[in-house]
């Protein structure tokens, strides 16, 4: 289904009755990982909004005593999140994962169930996953014990990634496809490879999105002086993990290739490998550059609203949150023309898109696109027209979502 077209549903969200949905995600955020997956939380938050009765799990692994995995006791039985209550039931999660991925499934799946069953009265109306696995494999048993049709939304590991799991995990994700009411996938280009697994009529795009309300684009100046920012300065944002398939060495090596004394960098991270790495080569460049570890979604915002623009050079993406994020704070985007991104980036437009791991043409463009301000500010008010036109927000989300869902109970 294209971002544009009429839902299926006939049943208008603001006068259906209410309905109970429960959510699972395994990669939601918690006080103990508190910027972990954030659209997780996002989603909910917006279904939650249209007036749904929502339940979530976010089951976690038991937390060994000592070792790079013992933070997990910290997480909580329960915990507030928005507008909903998160439960965290804890399952067996084995090692190494790649022989015994499959293994950490059937612990969920079964202790998913049980947990469920015990704590929330039964049964839901529709179950909502955010990925196929593990969050929709392991909601399998409690759905089919009582009838309950699935919906699972992929963000793309699952999918992309199907072909480097074990057997056992292959064959856990076709299942849970199989038994889904509804696939659905945050980019068109997702949709085209969830349609090797399962019908056609099952699978649609359903886009994330971003309020740009939340973004105070009035302040812009102010927020600059306060960051430091001299009103000459190009800020450059990166926004991500900090690991090779988002294209930190590229992004390293055309920073240091950009022969420019008017540009700043700021790079936020939450995860990767090459943390350390990617912060001793910004540590090295002539330009200024500022390294933020898992700030707070406000700073964040604060960051995209100060910024000229946003660069993305991954080698592989769906729908990135962060693309959706710079266009609600009115900043252009320099991206990698990979994956979903295309779909999001209107090339000379909202942006402009460079090929992967190529780190000469993201300097080139940074080149070109610095020596223009007026030229930036205009791909960035493009990029935010672009994103209300589409309907890309948190708010449409909830309701299409609710759309879906509507659609599978009466089927």
């Amino acid at each position: 289904m294209s971002d544009d077209a009429p839902s299926r549903s006939d049943v208008p969200v603001e006068s259906a009755h209410p309905y109970r949905a429960l959510g699972c995600a395994t990669e939601h955020p918690s006080h103990v990982f508190p910027v972990r997956t954030p659209f997780n939380h996002r989603s909910f938050d917006a279904l939650a909004a249209t007036g749904v009765d929502l339940d979530v799990v976010s089951p976690t692994p038991f937390a060994p005593p000592v070792g790079p995995f013992s933070e997990y006791r910290h997480v909580p039985k329960t915990e507030r999140w928005g507008s909903y209550e998160v439960h965290y039931p804890r399952y067996l999660y084995a090692l190494p994962k790649r022989y015994f991925y499959h293994r950490s499934g059937d612990s969920l799946r079964r202790r998913a169930r049980r947990y469920v069953e015990s704590t929330f009265e039964t049964p839901h109306d529709v179950a909502q996953a955010c990925s196929f696995y593990l969050d929709g494999y392991g909601l399998l048993d409690y759905c089919r014990a009582h009838d309950i049709p699935l919906v699972a939304l992929s963000h793309a590991g699952d999918l992309k990634n199907f072909e480097t799991f074990n057997d056992g995990v292959q064959a856990r994700i076709r299942e849970t496809i199989d038994y889904a009411s509804a696939v659905l996938t945050v980019s068109d280009e997702l949709a085209d490879i969830a349609r090797r697994f399962a019908p056609a009529s099952k699978v649609e795009t359903l886009p994330i999105g971003e309020d740009p309300e939340k973004y105070p684009r009035d302040r812009r100046e102010a927020i600059r002086a306060e960051l430091g920012i001299d009103p000459d300065t190009k800020l450059l944002l990166y926004v991500g993990r900090f690991e090779k398939e988002k294209g930190v060495r590229e992004l390293a090596a055309a920073l240091e290739a950009l022969d420019r004394e008017d540009v700043s960098v700021a790079a936020v991270g939450h995860g990767g490998a090459l943390r350390w790495w990617f912060l001793d080569r910004l540590g090295e460049l002539r330009h200024p550059a500022h390294a933020y570890w898992e700030l707070d979604p406000i700073a964040v915002r604060r960051l995209h609203v100060a910024a000229d623009l946003l660069v993305l050079p991954s080698y592989f993406e769906a729908r990135p949150t962060v693309i959706y994020e710079a266009m609600a704070a009115e900043t252009p985007v320099l991206a990698s023309n990979v994956g979903g991104i295309p779909e999001m980036v209107v090339d000379g437009e909202t942006g402009v898109l460079v090929p992967p791991y190529d780190a000469a043409a993201v300097t080139e463009a940074l080149d070109y696109l610095l020596d223009d301000p007026e030229r930036l500010r205009e791909l960035g008010v493009a990029g935010l027209q672009r994103l209300l036109d589409q309907q890309w927000t948190w708010t449409r989300h909830g309701e299409r979502l609710t759309e879906v869902h509507r659609r599978v109970m009466r089927d």
